[in-house]
């Protein structure tokens, strides 16, 4: 029989990959995923028939293979890629789900969309123009997500004659960028999308070249999903009391584990209450299971009645978040409409969600030179600032570095819905500023009158 830690072991060693592609205005990011599809045989037929046909109504000699990704019409007429697409597909080795995302500067938000939970980001650089300033804009994306692997592809080599010297000279200058932004690893790779070298099958025009190809770089990168140390969280969903015949007593939080694993005979703590108690049931499937692990959906039953609803987080006792009113964290603006000092917002924590006023906006980041403009006053949309943010209840946060999930939060205008910014908490880059202390939330607490905090 085959133990838990076996199974979890064997689970670990996933065969998904998430990865995202990135890049400038004609940088080529959808031919490359469209290659990827085609060469991989990952296409249906009447979809490349259909390629074909748009493409020889345009005059085109070759299928436009940007087509198979290019979903929306306007996306289509102008040429260019507007919202992110989503493609699943599968080779004999991983399955993938990639987020194709959109190079205007104006997009740059739908990049914070379809990288925040990526593996891998695909980083594309035409070689005729180099290393730009949106370029350095997607690497520190990249690099405040926490993407893990990042592929730098040098493409539109056949224009520049595949010249050895131009992609080296591009791999060194990014490498050492993103590199100072903290990406842990970077792979660069000279493609050409348009004529399918080094995407899929390697380049008889760059035998300089001894690395692997996208897909092959894709098919084995180490993803890293270890189910038994990270942080166990689990955000409530709901709370289920049937009050039947069959279940009288019954009282089960029901909501998907962010991460982590629970077992049976576990001692957890009920956040931001403190309140603890012990595991005595895990329903799962309608079955009864003695451990679980993310990101299954379940039912914990605990030993003690104690109050438990929708946005608590139960964690482990001997591995809690400190919960606090103050948060300071990195965000992306998404809205079109500005963040300002003083503004109130609702702030969403997984399924959590509580009245905030935005204290400070510290900072805003420049891209060119990774420096801070100091005091802006409020962002924009595609700004990236650290902010200082105070709640009305406590807000157990994790640092984004230790969990992509549990550390990150959206910011919503209270009044219509709007998704304001993407919150990460934590350091950014690895730097950054230490959070309130005490002390700062005394001294605030005056400010609030109007929100009950």
């Amino acid at each position: 029989m085959t133990s838990t830690t076996e199974q979890l072991a064997g689970l670990s060693a996933t065969t998904l990959l998430r990865f995202a592609t990135a890049g400038s205005v004609d940088d080529g990011k959808s031919t490359l995923v469209g290659r990827l599809l085609h060469d991989s045989k990952s296409v249906l037929t009447d979809q490349l028939e259909a390629v074909e046909r748009v493409s020889l109504g345009r005059g085109q000699e070759a299928p436009d293979l940007a087509l198979l990704t290019d979903g929306l019409r306007a996306e289509r007429e102008q040429g260019i890629t507007i919202d992110v697409a989503y493609r699943y597909f599968a080779t004999a080795r991983r399955r993938f789900i990639l987020a194709d995302t959109p190079g205007h500067v104006q997009y740059t938000r739908n990049m914070v969309t379809g990288a925040s939970t990526a593996d891998l980001a695909v980083v594309l650089v035409d070689a005729r123009n180099g290393v730009i300033e949106q370029t350095r804009r997607h690497a520190a994306v990249a690099a405040l997500l926490r993407v893990p692997h990042v592929v730098l592809a040098v493409n539109k080599m056949d224009l520049v004659n595949y010249e050895e010297s131009v992609f080296a000279r591009i791999a060194e200058e990014f490498t050492a960028y993103a590199s100072d932004l903290g990406v842990p690893e970077i792979t660069a790779i000279p493609i050409s999308a348009l004529a399918g070298d080094n995407v899929v099958e390697p380049s008889a025009n760059m035998d300089w070249y001894g690395g692997p190809t996208v897909l092959e770089h894709l098919e084995t990168v180490p993803v890293s999903h270890d189910l038994t140390s990270c942080h166990a969280r689990l955000p409530v969903q709901v709370v289920i009391r049937p009050q039947t015949a069959e279940h009288p007593d019954y009282r089960g939080y029901a909501g998907q584990i962010a991460a982590g694993t629970f077992r049976v005979g576990e001692s957890v703590t009920v956040l931001p209450s403190g309140r603890t108690s012990k595991i005595s049931g895990i329903d799962l499937l309608g079955q009864s299971v003695d451990v679980a692990w993310t990101p299954q959906s379940v039912t914990l039953l605990l030993e003690d009645d104690i109050d438990v609803s929708r946005g608590d987080l139960i964690v482990p006792s001997g591995d809690a978040p400190a919960t606090s009113q103050d948060i300071e964290a990195t965000v992306c603006h998404v809205a079109d409409q500005s963040l300002a000092v003083g503004q109130r917002v609702l702030l969403k924590h997984t399924t959590r969600t509580v009245k905030a006023i935005v204290k400070e906006i510290p900072s805003r980041l420049t891209l060119d030179d990774l420096s801070d403009h100091p005091e802006p006053g409020q962002l924009v949309a595609n700004d990236i600032g650290r902010v200082k943010i105070r709640t009305a209840e406590p807000i157990a946060l994790d640092d984004y570095a230790d969990s992509r999930r549990t550390g990150s939060f959206l910011l919503i205008d209270p009044s219509d819905g709007t998704t304001l910014a993407a919150g990460m908490a934590g350091e950014a880059f690895g730097g950054g500023k230490p959070r309130a202390t005490q002390a700062d939330e005394a001294a605030q607490a005056s400010d609030d009158e109007g929100w009950d905090f």
